[in-house]
């Protein structure tokens, strides 16, 4: 399907792995040139290039801690300046699950710990939303799509739901606050994704039990698991990809400030 993306030009922080690659894949499939931003420069060099031979785009990879505002302030600059503009920023940089030392009981709680998830995540999205909104409204169009997660619906994880809850905010308030300079803001809740990490734990969970991957997954996700979700399967990281790139394109306008769950229909919950 055509989104009307070509030739536009794209942000994808935590572009070097993961989701925030399977949406830079998507978007440069569409034909939109690319800078990734990452803290890894290897991993993000590779990707870069990686994208960049399969579809043919231009895709530059610049790596930046999301931590430093002056870096944030820079990095942005010099993608707008590399690409011609700036008109679509995702912003998919994180620490991976939310800090360990906040998953479980308020009492194993390291604050330091806390507070970096929070840092990398959330404020890392404030900078780089403020440090683009300038080049999007310079273009008088724009799409901002976030990666937030589910467990910001689920208690357990404190580090991570009060990550991705914040990051829920952010999307209405800046939905409402851009709208009318053409710049749409929308937030994904991603649940279980099959990525390069989930591989690496289906793997070890696997050899544990002295079974394979595949057997351990059908596992999972049979019907009678009540943690499964409804279509029997884990969503893989392209199917999130094809959301965020849809979010972005021409096609939806109608679509601000929202947040859309992309687990595969995991929970049996009711929302008005």
């Amino acid at each position: 399907m055509d989104f009307g993306l070509a030739g536009r030009k794209g942000l994808v922080v935590g572009g070097s792995r993961g989701i925030g690659k399977a949406i830079a894949r998507e978007l440069a499939a569409e034909g939109v040139d690319l800078v990734l931003v990452a803290r890894s420069e290897a991993p993000l060099a590779d990707a870069a290039r990686e994208i960049s031979e399969e579809f043919g785009r231009t895709v530059i990879p610049m790596p930046c801690d999301v931590r430093d505002r002056g870096a944030v302030d820079q990095t942005v600059a010099a993608a707008a300046a590399a690409l011609g503009g700036l008109q679509i920023l995702v912003n998919s940089g994180s620490l991976p699950g939310g800090s360990a030392t906040a998953v479980g009981y308020i009492d194993t709680i390291v604050d330091e710990d806390f507070l970096d998830d929070f840092n990398t995540k959330y404020l890392g999205a404030l900078r780089c939303t403020r440090a683009a909104i300038p080049f999007l409204k310079a273009s008088g169009w724009g799409r901002i799509v976030n990666i937030s997660g589910l467990n910001a619906r689920t208690a357990g994880n404190l580090s991570g739901g009060a990550r991705n809850g914040s990051l829920v905010h952010f999307t209405r308030t800046l939905a409402m606050q851009l709208g009318r300079d053409g710049i749409t803001v929308n937030c994904i809740h991603p649940g279980i994704t099959r990525t390069e990490r989930t591989a690496v734990v289906m793997a070890a969970r696997a050899e544990k039990s002295g079974r394979t991957p595949q057997d351990v997954e059908a596992e999972d996700y049979a019907e009678d698991n009540p943690r499964a979700n409804s279509i029997g399967r884990m969503v893989d990281a392209s199917e999130i990809g094809y959301l965020a790139s849809f979010l972005c394109s021409d096609k939806a306008w109608a679509i601000n400030g929202e947040v859309i769950p992309a687990d595969g229909g995991g929970s049996n919950a009711v929302y008005y």
